[in-house]
């Protein structure tokens, strides 16, 4: 199940490396970025999360948050911001519940069944403004960005 630009954003209540808990209810009034990716430290996955912190004050500027999101731990999460200076906030979801309501988990064409590299652009009312799945890691943050000042 995908989602579309003005559904409601599925809530989510996840911890991030620090055990602190980040959810949707504490965003609401915020526009945000939301991106689900398949595992700390992989080429792919540091392609993506370097560049969206090499993006970050451009984010910032505009006052949107970045959440990466993976099934991977609060461990593996701190030691992939220290290796790679990643200085937004990653979070758990190793039920994949997170994962499954946003439609970012699933069959993958010719890779079985697993992780679906998606991104959702939130508005400040909970709603998906924007949803990218199927995403390719190089160039997709300055995408969201794009986007962003469209």
């Amino acid at each position: 199940m995908e989602l579309h630009s003005g559904d409601a954003a599925p809530a989510f209540a996840l911890t991030d490396e620090n055990g602190k808990l980040v959810s949707t209810d504490a965003m609401r009034g915020t526009k945000y970025v939301v991106y689900f990716y398949p595992k700390d430290d992989t080429p792919g996955c540091t392609v993506e999360a370097c560049q969206f912190n090499d993006n970050l004050t451009a984010f910032q500027g505009l006052g949107i948050p970045v959440l990466g999101v993976s099934r991977d731990d609060a461990a593996s999460h701190r030691a992939f911001q220290e290796k790679f200076k990643l200085k937004f906030p990653l979070l758990s979801d190793p039920d994949r519940r997170a994962h499954d309501a946003y439609g970012a988990w699933g069959e993958r064409p010719g890779r079985g069944e697993g992780v679906i590299r998606s991104t959702f652009l939130v508005d400040e009312r909970g709603k998906v403004k924007k949803a990218w799945y199927g995403v390719k890691p190089d160039g997709h943050a300055q995408e969201v960005l794009a986007e962003l000042k469209g």
